[in-house]
């Protein structure tokens, strides 16, 4: 079993009996260099069973957070804590941690729930050894830092601080935009990393990929009735997410927009009708997760997905020489502007 630790200034990977060192980089830039030791995985040990927050949620374990950098002894060396521990701060408040990068009020946390911990929540414990991975949207490998831009770009919004002049003229590596080599991207990856010690390399976790629908269950998109979705949110969500979808605060807790201007923008996953609709089917109503039927989660989806949102101003990048899937209905509501 591959494991991570710190030592004088290094990264120590140890794994069958094998170890590997990567000296960190000035400024706490963590490089994630997971596939050189796709090797030392093969034979390794189980990781850990039991990492993630059950599913089906109570009071208590709603706001369980099992492994929290803050109040991590271990973290001691501040070249290697000081960006876990930031990109922990930024997963659960992006829009206060990361201003510069982001253009609505959408968190990390609000998909990725008691961050990144909850099972059948979009898990991200034991995930980094799983890149570079091949992405079908960007049609090419992609590392940890890059999976971590595009949510920036597009769950966060990050293209929303460019007007459409400035969006034409700059392209996705502007200054004003994430890069894998932007504080903010780094330190949400030294989280992800820190997340998972402990895993193998090349070894997806049992519980990633577990917020889909069975293709069998899926509605056609042009079969999905948007006036149903409404009546289920009406019953079943304004409670915490709003009439106008925009969030309830109770406590010193805020659900996340869920269409509008401070919203994901339109080239976000959970913009395709079939994503969020598994996100909704696995993760609501928040104390209820799983009571929706596959069926009521696509309309739902649907519903929300109906609404406006922000535009993702490269769409046209996206899915290059291949098919745009059918859920993603704002690609095809952009190619007939």
């Amino acid at each position: 079993m591959l494991r991570f630790r710190v030592f004088r200034g290094f990264r120590i990977f140890r794994g069958c009996q094998k170890i590997v060192r990567i000296h960190l980089v000035s400024n706490a830039r963590v490089t994630v260099i997971a596939t050189i030791l796709a090797a030392a995985a093969a034979g390794c040990t189980r990781p850990p069973s039991g990492p993630l927050v059950a599913s089906s949620t109570t009071m208590v374990t709603a706001w369980q957070i099992p492994q929290n950098p803050l109040s991590d002894p271990a973290l001691t060396d501040p070249k290697l804590s000081e960006p876990i521990k930031w990109g922990y701060r930024i997963f659960v408040d992006t829009p206060h941690e990361a201003p510069r990068l982001t253009g609505g009020k959408v968190s990390c946390a609000n998909c990725h729930l008691n961050a990144g911990q909850r099972d059948r929540a979009l898990p991200l414990v034991g995930i980094a050894g799983m890149f570079p991975e091949f992405n079908n949207r960007a049609v090419r490998l992609i590392s940890l830092q890059d999976r971590v831009v595009d949510c920036f770009l597009r769950s966060e919004n990050g293209t929303g601080r460019l007007d459409d002049g400035e969006a034409e003229r700059a392209g996705p590596a502007a200054d004003a935009l994430p890069s894998p080599t932007s504080k903010e991207v780094l330190a949400v990856s030294a989280y992800l990393v820190w997340l998972s010690r402990g895993y193998p390399v090349g070894a997806s976790p049992s519980w990633r990929g577990r917020n889909s629908i069975a293709a069998d269950k899926l509605v056609p998109i042009d079969k999905l009735d948007a006036r149903k979705g409404d009546a289920i949110y009406a019953e079943r969500c304004v409670s915490c997410h709003g009439v106008d979808g925009q969030g309830v605060q109770i406590g010193d807790k805020k659900a996340g927009p869920l269409w509008g201007p401070d919203s994901w923008n339109d080239g976000a996953g959970a913009a395709r009708i079939y994503t969020l609709a598994g996100i909704v089917r696995y993760t609501m109503p928040y104390l209820n997760p799983g009571s929706l039927t596959d069926v009521e989660a696509q309309e739902v989806a649907a519903f929300i997905n109906a609404k406006p949102r922000p535009r993702y101003p490269f769409k046209d990048r996206d899915y290059v020489g291949g098919k745009i899937p059918a859920d993603a209905v704002y690609y095809r509501t952009a190619a007939h502007e």
